[in-house]
């Protein structure tokens, strides 16, 4: 039976500006139902490809198609209707941080239906309830610590009950128990509901852990590999061997390109 992709990246090429592409000539799928992972280092168009699904910015070139419809980055009312369809987890969290736990995660209820209040709240404790953290509905965001901000906030992404969910580095600055924890609740809330989750991040375990297909990414968006985690665990290749076994030596190099360094100190001779 041939993959039903639910969102395709098809040859595309996009930068902030003409001196520096983030990513080129980039062609990749996101099978329904499937959690999928995105990994590599700061700046290779991990967080990017996101904001171009979700019609922040446009492609420089090539499309990005939403459940057969490509999407246009300047039809307000499409990306209206497309952005009903998906919940996004920051990478901060994003939270009001005047509003309550409660309020946070009513927000886009009250925002894009037209709900009654009574329904909002049964709904919204069921989100909060779905994260572990009901008993904290009247709390404010100062009072709850990171871990718990960033499960708020996945309340607040499934509160639609999205098809599609874009998590955007979930367990940057987690202890590993938090951790754990956020890398349950997607696998859970992916198979209880049915949705489709793309996970941006850099942390391999975690990801390999949850994951039922997982992209490499380098420099300039170039796809390094993809398959399953074990095959990646499992892989040969020298680029993609160290990164998911974090090795300090191999083809990815630590330091930015730059002169010699006795050039920029005056020190050549």
């Amino acid at each position: 039976m041939k993959p039903d992709p639910l969102i395709e990246i098809d040859h595309v090429t996009f930068g902030y500006d003409a001196s520096r592409m983030i990513l080129r000539d980039v062609s990749l799928s996101f099978q329904r139902g499937k959690v999928t992972s995105i990994l590599g280092g700061s700046g290779c168009g991990k967080t990017t490809l996101l904001r171009l699904i979700g019609g922040v910015h446009g492609a420089s070139s090539g499309g990005v198609v939403f459940d057969g419809e490509l999407v246009n980055a300047r039809d307000r009312e499409q990306l209206y209707r497309l952005r009903r369809r998906l919940g996004m987890l920051f990478q901060f969290g994003a939270l009001f941080t005047d509003l309550t736990v409660f309020d946070n995660v009513a927000f886009p209820l009250r925002e894009m239906t037209d709900l009654p209040e009574s329904l909002i709240r049964d709904v919204v404790l069921m989100k909060l309830n779905a994260v572990g953290l009901r008993g904290a509905a009247g709390l404010r965001i100062s009072e709850v610590s990171g871990g718990m901000a960033r499960r708020i906030a996945l309340a607040r992404a499934i509160a639609l009950d999205p098809e599609l969910i874009m998590y955007d580095e979930p367990f940057a600055g987690l202890d590993l128990i938090s951790m754990g924890v956020a890398a349950k609740l997607i696998r859970t809330l992916n198979d209880v509901t049915g949705a489709t989750s793309l996970v941006v991040s850099h942390d391999v375990p975690e990801c390999m852990a949850i994951s039922d297909h997982v992209i490499l990414l380098a420099t300039e968006g170039r796809i390094v590999a993809q398959g399953t985690p074990a095959e990646l665990m499992a892989s040969t290749d020298p680029e993609t061997r160290q990164f998911v076994r974090g090795e300090p030596d191999g083809p990815v190099k630590f330091h930015y390109p730059a002169p010699e360094l006795d050039a920029d100190f005056g020190l050549a001779a």
